[in-house]
């Protein structure tokens, strides 16, 4: 992996991936204690940043690959950018996912077009197992959610326009939170910023309970979590940092900061009264980390991502209610 490599997927990603702004206001700055920036991939199309590697990893594959079609594993963000992705390929896709995940994402995915097939969690049948039977059947290509180079690169474009932005704004040094599962996004923009931005550290952010990614970095090898399922930041509940991103994130980034639940769900309240947008539990845990870990931050400014936005009604009115 290297910014040629990033460099390439943000050529094909012109006039597909929407270049998301870098936002603030005086009210978070106030909280955070520095001045924070935060850049809303939950304003992508789909939704999220994974439209940004769907779309890399999509665009690489040969012809004749694309026309017999991907298959993906997803709890919902990544389903939606492969799926996007692959329709306007006219490729078809395949996308696993656990039946637990939020309905909204099901249903978000289907509607884009591509054939959902719904696996239990810790049941008979591992999602890859199932993936491993269907792509053998119709001959598909598997697009990871973080450990695919193509897909890192992609999300590494993130970290193109988070250089540009800041360096237009005179910032050439920065904490950049970046919420965290598997770590494609992490990894991806810390190779962007190493190479366009060196002044500033990437810090993964986690949610408490599911912090592989903190732990990892701290003892110097990959650690697991003691469970996959169950955490309110659905979106980033991986089990082990990627074998891809690891090294990558090992190398290139500082220590992880890691959240509450009840910290996340206020970072959701307070990015919609401030900056009138909308993000989704595991979306929201690096603007909690730069909001209510400030003293593990250093510097005079933090950027945070905000990486998705699929949320249920129902989870985003408890981030409301926090506020009342």
């Amino acid at each position: 992996m290297d910014i040629a490599r990033i460099e390439a997927a943000g050529e094909r990603l012109k006039g597909q991936a929407r270049r998301t702004p870098l936002l603030g206001a005086p009210a978070l700055d106030e909280i955070a204690g520095r001045r924070l920036l935060i850049k809303p991939e939950c304003l992508q199309r789909t939704g999220s940043f994974k439209f940004r590697g769907g779309w890399a990893a999509l665009s690489a594959l040969p012809e004749g690959a694309r026309r017999r079609g991907v298959i993906a594993f997803s709890s919902g963000n990544h389903a939606q950018g492969v799926a996007l992705a692959a329709r306007e390929h006219g490729a078809p896709a395949v996308i696993i996912m656990p039946s637990d995940a939020p309905r909204l994402k099901i249903e978000n995915t289907r509607a884009l077009g591509a054939e959902v097939v719904l696996y239990e969690r810790g049941g008979a049948e591992s999602r890859e197992s199932i993936g491993a039977r269907l792509s053998a059947e119709r001959g598909l290509t598997l697009i990871k959610p973080y450990d695919d180079p193509e897909v890192i690169a992609g999300q590494g474009t993130c970290g193109l326009e988070i250089a540009q932005q800041a360096a237009e704004l005179g910032i050439t040094e920065a904490e950049v939170l970046v919420c965290c599962g598997g770590g494609g996004l992490t990894a991806g923009i810390a190779l962007a910023l190493e190479a366009r931005a060196p002044g500033m550290r990437v810090r993964p952010a986690e949610p408490e309970g599911f912090d592989d990614t903190a732990r990892s970095l701290a003892l110097g090898e990959r650690q697991s979590n003691a469970r996959e399922a169950g955490g309110l930041c659905d979106a980033i509940l991986t089990p082990t940092p990627g074998a891809l991103t690891f090294p990558i994130t090992s190398r290139l980034c500082g220590p992880g900061v890691v959240v509450t639940d009840e910290e996340a769900l206020k970072a959701m309240a307070l990015a919609f009264r401030h900056l009138k947008v909308v993000a989704e539990p595991g979306g929201a845990v690096a603007l909690a980390g730069a909001l209510f870990h400030g003293d593990e931050l250093e510097g005079e400014t933090a950027i945070a991502t905000i990486s998705g936005g699929n949320v249920e009604a129902a989870v985003f009115a408890q981030a409301l209610a926090t506020l009342e």
